[in-house]
């Protein structure tokens, strides 16, 4: 992946919300300009927070998170309110105004961030759910409708300003085997007629190797374990690569969370 190509670089970071536990240990990314992106891991690797560093939502530790060649300095407001106007955020339970209708949570970054009239946000909103097959949806109210087209809203919204940068976080969560396929063309749909760069924060690996071009696998100590394209993920022999792709339960990556003995949590040990 070449440098000069590169719209979001996450160089040499480490973060954790509290001294206890650290969350990205020296971790370097690069995500090309107009690529979709996928980055695979467990819970609680930190693929959450990779896409929060970007936004400016936190400052890492140590190292420099990059957004088009400018350092993000989660200190500067204008600086965030004017890099935020160039992305779009699905969140990963939604994030919709439930006091509002479908409707109106598409327009909202419309009305918030630009001075279109009336008609031409109407034009754009219905366009946005139209592309995720919820225009007849547009009067409902958020409470009126389902999970899955919650998540689909939240796309439409995502996608209202056409930012450059779109970031997924889950966006396979929570809908049915068409949905998702819907959604996963509709992200490299968008990616490819928009020419924005897209990161994918997922556990669905199906999904993501059918769309994106580039992927990374993060481990539970917050490191990079392989990066690469999709096919050479698949092929790799790497031990936790290999159990993450197909799912096994046996291997380096452990169910349980790191723990004392059981007796000795029972009091039971000599």
């Amino acid at each position: 992946m070449s440098p000069d190509n590169t719209f979001i670089e996450i160089d040499h970071v480490t973060f954790g919300y509290d001294a206890s536990r650290t969350i990205l240990n020296d971790v370097s990314l690069r995500f090309p300009r107009g690529k979709v992106t996928a980055i695979l891991g467990g819970s609680g690797c930190g693929k959450t927070t990779l896409l929060r560093l970007i936004g400016g939502v936190h400052a890492p530790t140590s190292g420099r998170v990059l957004f088009d060649g400018e350092l993000v300095d989660s200190r500067d407001k204008a600086q965030l309110y004017r890099l935020r106007r160039r992305l779009g955020m699905l969140f990963q339970f939604g994030a919709l105004f439930t006091d509002l209708t479908v409707f109106e949570n598409v327009a909202f970054p419309l009305r918030e961030h630009t001075d279109m009239s009336d008609e031409m946000i109407r034009d754009i909103v219905l366009m946005k759910l139209n592309a995720v097959g919820l225009r007849g949806a547009a009067k409902l109210r958020i409470s009126e409708v389902s999970g899955g087209m919650a998540r689909r809203i939240a796309l439409a919204r995502a996608v209202a300003l056409d930012p450059e940068l779109i970031m997924y976080d889950e966006p396979f969560a929570g809908l049915d085997p068409i949905s998702m396929g819907v959604a996963a063309n509709l992200i490299r749909k968008l990616n490819d007629t928009t020419g924005a760069t897209s990161l994918m924060v997922s556990h669905d690996v199906l999904e993501c190797f059918a769309i994106a071009d580039y992927a990374y696998l993060m481990s539970s100590q917050g490191q990079v374990v392989a990066h690469g394209k999709p096919e050479d993920l698949r092929e790799s022999d790497h031990p936790e690569v290999r159990q993450f792709i197909k799912g096994e339960p046996d291997g380096p990556v452990r169910f349980h969370y790191p723990a004392v003995p059981f007796e000795e949590d029972l009091g039971l040990s000599a």
